[in-house]
């Protein structure tokens, strides 16, 4: 089992330079870089139209000149080849350099350091609260199949699969925060949040949190629930729990002392992968809550061609998938002894 984690974990490295090359190369063809907002930026500002005067069509479209052109893109790295670039780029990955934002012109570690906690707060959270209630509530359902808990239920879970966790937390901001003004509109904290006690602090912290966080596990319990739930029906009707059974073994002894392990090797192996989900949030719903975190950085470092930002984060998350993977693995070999990595 040793070596086969080991080559998994060699196996990262191709992966990763798999991932962060095509990703890079793809930045640098799509327009709208850097150079072209400072043109463009170039082109909106005062006097530059007196400037023009006598000055050809093709000439007054082009504020820069070619000398100016040149040196922003030796400044930003366009002036060299793509696999240079990006090789010049991974070195400075490997010193855990990130790059500085193109945009805020702030080091892109510093950037995504300051975001890091919220999405932590609000993925741990999330992790705890829908495999906590997920498993519990597909074991009852398990057993209580197609009864009027479990019809009842399903449809409850379905209907939050069926709507976005972003329109539910619109939905949820005009009720529960405009109309009866019960929760908050949005942020983490309030504005006097620094003058609370620490009790005032921690019901602040969890009264701006409800919201969000609903919205951002209300899409998760379907897919966890009846899987948790169909797996379980198929131990259960399998001929090992049936034989324990009829030799006397109480039902109850027999859901989870034999069938409940069995069933929690799906529910394993998706659990190392959602340590990535826990860093990248959802832009979505932070844009509706208006809480600054790594899904929002995302968005708007691609929305605003900020590459070093976008590559710090796909640096960050594409290594937490895929670590994730190898955990899934552990967490299968741990549930399910029958699992042997040779």
């Amino acid at each position: 089992m040793t070596a086969y984690f080991i080559r998994r974990l060699l196996l990262v490295i191709p992966t990763f330079i798999g991932i962060t090359i095509m990703v890079f190369t793809i930045t640098r063809f799509v327009p709208g870089g850097p150079i072209e907002r400072i043109i463009a930026q170039a082109q909106q500002m005062p006097g530059i139209e007196g400037g023009r005067a006598g000055r050809s069509s093709a000439e007054q479209t082009q504020p820069l000149s070619e000398e100016q052109i040149e040196e922003l893109k030796k400044y930003y790295g366009f002036d060299k080849p793509v696999l240079v670039s990006y090789f010049l780029w991974l070195g400075k990955i490997l010193t855990g350099d990130l790059g500085t934002s193109t945009r805020y012109y702030d080091p892109v570690w510093s950037m995504i350091r300051e975001r890091i906690p919220i999405s932590l707060y609000f993925g741990i959270l999330s992790l705890i609260l829908v495999y906590g209630v997920c498993i519990p509530l597909g074991i009852l359902k398990a057993i209580k199949h197609k009864s009027s808990f479990d019809n009842f239920s399903s449809v409850v879970v379905f209907t939050g699969y069926a709507i976005p966790g972003w329109v539910a937390g619109v939905f949820m901001l005009v009720l529960f925060a405009s109309h009866w003004e019960i929760f908050p509109l949005g942020g983490l904290v309030s504005d006097d949040f620094e003058d609370f006690t620490l009790i005032g602090k921690t019901l602040d912290i969890a009264w701006h949190t409800a919201l969000p966080l609903i919205a951002y596990v209300i899409g998760s319990f379907t897919v966890m629930t009846l899987l948790m739930k169909n797996t379980l029906m198929d131990n259960l009707a399998s001929d090992y729990v049936r034989t324990a059974i009829a030799k006397g073994l109480p039902f109850k002894k027999a859901v989870f002392r034999h069938a409940l392990r069995n069933s929690l090797i799906p529910i394993a192996t998706s659990f190392g992968n959602n340590i990535s989900i826990i860093l990248s949030g959802s832009f979505l719903i932070e844009t509706v809550f208006n809480i600054n975190g790594m899904g929002l950085l995302g968005y708007e470092s691609v929305v605003e061609r900020d590459y070093p930002v976008v590559m710090g984060i796909l640096v960050i998350s594409s290594l937490l998938f895929m670590i994730g993977n190898i955990l899934s693995d552990i967490c299968v070999a741990i549930v399910d002894p029958r699992v042997k990595f040779e």
